[in-house]
């Protein structure tokens, strides 16, 4: 059989990873949107390397939109297959692809403004509300720790990855003739430490892994310090500047773990009287399906709701799902900290609320997780003074902010310890995806020391024979 990296392969996002069998039969892990490289993610999306109705099956690993985000394109161009996943995983994705969609089609409409003015021509959205709602049609769900037969050649079971709500680790048996392989893909390794979540599983001996490393290179801070990080952006942004603190936090998971952090500052009379608003419909919707998956919580998050039954909602948090009450917030000019979807702050609503609030240095902007280095989020972090929001030029003079620590991905002593469960010299090959090249590079070398073989980083459209 043949695997073929067609993203995440020396980059971060992209996630799209096919195996071929000899008779034919072909397999996706995953089928993700390309993000924060502008013209070039637009283009890369609009396009797939391979033929969408040749793919028998996809298995996601979850449902954030690197992982999922081109599904409806996928189906859109002519898949017909089964679309595996966890059950709280296909709720996700669920609303993430209709989001997905609904961003599309409104900064569509943002932009084509601005080029019909100029006498370009209009851009298309890549899929629609319509395509998100069909693709659905196609999941399938299967629960942690269950063996499940795709076909007479192809078994997956999936165990816990820790990383988001019904992330998993997807473990692969396929049989070719008297051959069995065992392939592992990490899909995004959680943490250790994980507020919410339960911690990563140990899963099955494998012959071949495919393993994410977006940190790579990189140690996560401690809960004391990223605590004091954020009591420090609110108390000197919200009550010595009188400003606003704008949060770009993705919608599921890292927002969750925010409201659940300010929430248990609040229950201890720590966080300040300011107005806390999370300004993203699919924050809402997603908070509403973690509420429904109780079972995936860990066992410190179960004993917290026994004192707070509500971990995601305190005095003085409001969710905001109207367009007229997001826009009305810019309009406020008393201190408040403002949630808002994406974390790469590349989309959605948080866009607006930076071009309100970042060329004002009584503002601040704090940044709480991995941000692609092209995107928006990567441009202010090194340090770009100046910075393009929608075709235009805006001023960088807020104040900025950084915490690792709410990052829902592994750093690289966490995925030693999640590849701990694995006999070295049984593994016979390693991929190493999703990560910067200085990511990559030094995760190959500490799986070198830990007595791993074989570890390849691919490139983009390079394929192996497994």
């Amino acid at each position: 059989m043949k695997i073929t990296f067609h993203g995440a392969a020396g980059q971060v996002t992209g996630s799209k990873h096919l195996i071929e069998l000899k008779n034919g039969k072909k397999l996706l892990l995953d089928c993700g949107f390309f993000q924060g490289r502008g013209g070039e993610s637009h283009r890369m999306n609009r396009s797939f390397p391979f033929e969408p109705s040749d793919v028998d099956y996809l298995v996601l690993s979850h449902a954030h939109i690197d992982h999922s985000g081109n599904i409806p394109s996928l189906v859109k161009k002519g898949f017909t297959g089964r679309i595996i996943c966890t059950p709280a995983t296909r709720d996700l994705a669920e609303i993430m692809l209709f989001d997905s969609a609904y961003i599309q089609e409104q900064d569509v409409l943002y932009i084509n403004k601005r080029r019909l003015r100029e006498g370009l021509e209009p851009y298309e959205a890549l899929y629609t509300k319509e395509d998100a709602e069909k693709c659905m049609e196609y999941f399938e769900t299967v629960p942690y720790n269950e063996p499940f037969s795709i076909d007479d050649e192809m078994d997956v079971m999936f165990t816990d990855a820790g990383h988001i709500l019904g992330s998993a680790v997807v473990n692969l048996t396929i049989t070719e003739g008297d051959r069995k392989k065992r392939i592992c893909f990490s899909g995004d390794v959680g943490r250790y430490i994980n507020k919410i979540l339960r911690r990563p599983q140990v899963f099955p001996q494998a012959d071949a892994i495919i393993c994410e490393s977006t940190y790579g290179d990189k140690l996560h801070e401690t809960v004391d310090k990223a605590n004091e990080t954020l009591m420090q952006a609110v108390m000197e942004t919200c009550v010595v500047k009188k400003g606003k603190l704008i949060i770009p936090a993705f919608s599921i998971g890292k927002t969750q773990e925010l409201v659940y952090t300010l929430n248990k500052l609040a229950f201890k009379d720590k966080l300040p009287k300011v107005k806390v608003f999370v300004d993203s419909p699919l924050a809402i919707n997603a908070t509403d399906i973690f509420r429904k998956h109780t079972g995936c919580f860990s066992e410190p998050m179960i004993e917290f709701m026994k004192k707070d039954p509500d971990p995601f909602g305190f005095n003085g948090l409001e969710y905001v799902r109207e367009v007229q009450l997001s826009k009305a917030i810019n309009e406020l000019k008393e201190p408040c900290i403002i949630i808002s979807a994406s974390g790469m702050a590349d989309a959605g609503r948080v866009k607006h609320h930076m071009i309100n609030n970042i060329t004002n240095q009584r503002n601040s902007i704090l940044f709480i997780g991995y941000c692609e280095p092209s995107s928006l989020g990567g441009r202010i972090l090194r340090g770009d003074n100046i910075v393009r929001i929608f075709g235009q030029e805006f001023p960088v003079k807020a104040d900025i902010y950084r915490i690792d620590f709410f990052s829902a991905h592994a750093d690289y002593n966490e995925i030693i310890q999640f590849l701990s469960c694995q006999d070295p010299q049984i593994v016979e090959q390693f991929f190493l995806v999703h990560g910067d090249q200085d990511a990559l590079n030094q995760m190959q070398e500490r799986l070198y020391d830990k007595g791993f073989h074989n570890i390849v980083i691919p490139s983009l459209g390079q394929s192996f024979y497994l």
